[in-house]
């Protein structure tokens, strides 16, 4: 993905850090029943070397976690321009995430709030020692069990869908400052300054009540940029029929990995991606968009969260 150099967002207020903490440690003996999240993963690393595991696909990351409240997934995708100034892409995304899934395991962000906790894993990887350095989109969404209520946080272009009997219930919007240089969180080396910044506070926020036969997906922007959402909708609606079986949820996962890393190397084709670079005035772009792939495929189903995990 292109990237600017120039700054435009500050550091989180430290105060959240003990937001929920209290209320997350007395309630950790007592998991709320009710909704859960049957879920999967799938992808294709970009340099097709390594394959998809333990968190991580090429630059993009992922997790899953659950606690006695939620079920909690993201994305986030390291920018790959800071491999040119020898710093790891997947750096900086993979830490960020292992956080955070440490943090929501732990309960340490209610349940109504993923972007609480994308703001506590981001002041985590920047307060810890190390060289987890770069940049990173995310796009996290949390189940709050009890409420049947799904919640969304999304900066920059990975993002989030939901379909509900055929029909297409919640779509997040990219946000960009510009034509493919989308928001970021940025933990830049010592001696990088004017780098693209931006806060966890920036993130879009949607709620939105769920029932058992949704299908959400979430993933990266190599997902999106290579299949259209008219594509999309008939893949996830047809899950509706088998919703609460993993094996089907796998299936559907890996066939939108499979086809969106199909596209991505057709040079003819008319991707999402070239449909916009088109109408952003780069008139000659044409053909898929070689990325790293990452999908989250999670259907809504009844019954006890540790029946997937």
């Amino acid at each position: 993905m292109m990237r600017g150099v120039w700054s435009l967002g500050g550091l989180v207020t430290r105060a959240v850090r003990f937001a929920w903490r209290e209320s997350a440690t007395e309630a950790s003996d007592d998991t709320v029943e009710g909704l859960r999240l049957v879920h999967a993963v799938a992808g294709f690393p970009k340099d097709q070397v390594d394959a998809c595991r333990d968190g991580r696909c090429g630059d993009d990351a992922y997790f899953f976690a659950s606690n006695a409240h939620a079920d909690i997934m993201g994305v986030a995708d390291g920018v790959g321009g800071w491999r040119q100034q020898g710093v790891n892409p997947a750096a900086f995304s993979t830490a960020l995430l292992r956080i955070a899934k440490r943090l929501a395991e732990a309960g340490r962000a209610p349940p109504t709030s993923p972007k609480t906790l994308l703001q506590l894993a981001f002041m985590d990887v920047r307060e810890t020692k190390g060289d987890a350095f770069g940049s990173s989109t995310a796009c996290l969404v949390s189940l709050d069990r009890q409420s049947a209520i799904l919640h969304t946080a999304n900066l920059g272009d990975s993002g989030v869908m939901v379909v509900r009997n055929g029909r297409l219930v919640l779509r997040s919007q990219e946000q960009q400052h510009q034509f493919n240089t989308p928001f970021q969180l940025c933990h830049p080396p010592p001696g990088f300054y004017l780098m693209i910044s931006d806060s966890p506070e920036n993130a879009e926020g949607v709620s939105m009540a769920v029932i058992p036969g949704d299908v959400i997906l979430v993933g990266t922007d190599g997902v999106f940029d290579n299949l259209p959402d008219s594509w999309l909708v008939p893949r996830l609606s047809a899950l509706h029929a088998s919703y609460a079986d993993a094996t089907a949820v796998q299936e559907t996962a890996d066939l939108i990995a499979r086809r969106a890393h199909e596209l991505s190397r057709d040079a003819n084709y008319a991707s999402p991606f070239a449909v916009n670079a088109r109408a952003a005035g780069f008139i000659n772009e044409v053909g898929g968009k070689i990325d790293d792939i990452t999908v989250l495929l999670a259907t809504v189903a009844a019954g006890s969260p540790k029946e997937n995990l």
